[in-house]
């Protein structure tokens, strides 16, 4: 990092965030505690090895945030405006994440002592980075949270995957056995999609799992689950429904699709296809793999029996 002969320029300042409606007499005495740094492009500001006892304000250029590792995609872009460092300068410890020059860029340095200074003397500048520091949680829990749901999210379908089956069966079991309420499985799998992908193409078959997918979404309660278990295979999980409802919830399932004869894609009309189901009732102290092995079982019948027909 170079620093620059350049000096802080007071209007400059004010048009930043962090010192938004802060007096500019307050300002003006901090114009000797700036310094003006240059970084080159791909140059390291803060790293997770290195204390930091500075605040950085961008004022050109663009800086990204890395987590864990320079090599792992960034979390976060910094633009014009923005700062940097906040978190370990108020708490006087090294910072969590590594921030890098994406382009040339100008940052204005702070020392922590003249930040803590101007905190007595401006309650609003004390304000202005709590605010700024509440944006960068929600961002970072909204983060996390998008995280959370493209890993537990079947990008083709939109279903719910494998991974996700397990947390909701935790749950929705724990809570059925504590309310004394039965549980039901449904495994369904697309009739002869093999010969389907192979006469009309991998991408006609993508878009057939995509119409049972959704037409059975439309079928079930808001509390019912479903998830793409693999291939062409759909688990659904219906809570305080016994296996007299389920066979029936079944039923109107495969018939729902029974019915689709073709449907539109953006590759053109293409045929429907049938499912054939089998059918679990979770008993008590059921794990997943168990539950599972029985509605595996029922769907074996199902297709023993002719497909697109259901079991159990």
């Amino acid at each position: 990092m170079k620093i620059s002969p350049r000096q802080a320029d007071l209007q400059q300042l004010m048009h930043l965030r962090l010192f938004h409606n802060v007096a500019a007499s307050n300002l003006s005495q901090l114009l000797n505690s700036f310094c003006v740094c240059e970084l080159e492009a791909g140059e390291v500001l803060l790293s997770p090895f290195k204390r930091n006892q500075y605040l950085y304000l961008l004022l050109e250029g663009q800086l990204k945030i890395y987590l864990g590792s320079l090599d792992n995609q960034s979390v976060s872009t910094l633009e014009a405006g923005e700062c940097a460092g906040e978190v370990s300068c108020l708490d006087n410890q090294t910072p969590c994440a590594y921030v890098v020059a994406t382009t040339a860029s100008i940052v204005l340095r702070l020392q922590r002592k003249a930040l803590f200074d101007l905190f007595s003397q401006s309650p609003q500048l004390l304000q202005n980075l709590l605010e700024l520091m509440c944006q960068r949680v929600r961002q970072s829990n909204q983060g996390i949270l998008d995280s959370e749901q493209h890993a537990n999210i079947d990008t083709l379908t939109g279903c719910f995957n494998r991974r996700w089956l397990e947390h909701v069966y935790t749950r929705e079991s724990t809570r059925c056995a504590y309310n004394g309420q039965t549980l039901c499985m449904l495994m369904l799998d697309v009739d002869h999609f093999k010969a389907y992908n192979d006469k009309h193409g991998h991408l006609a078959g993508d878009y057939a799992l995509c119409l049972v997918a959704h037409t059975l979404r439309q079928q079930l309660r808001p509390k019912d689950s479903m998830a793409r278990y693999g291939g062409e295979e759909f688990v659904i999980l219906l809570p305080g429904i016994d296996a007299t409802e389920g066979r029936q919830i079944g039923l109107r399932l495969r018939e729902s699709l029974e019915h689709v004869q073709s449907f539109y894609s953006p590759i053109g009309v293409l045929p429907g296809v049938t499912v054939s189901i089998g059918l679990a009732q979770m008993q008590p102290r059921d794990s997943l793999e168990g539950l599972i092995a029985c509605a595996d079982k029922a769907l074996y019948q199902a297709k023993q029996q002719g497909r697109n027909c259901l079991c159990g």
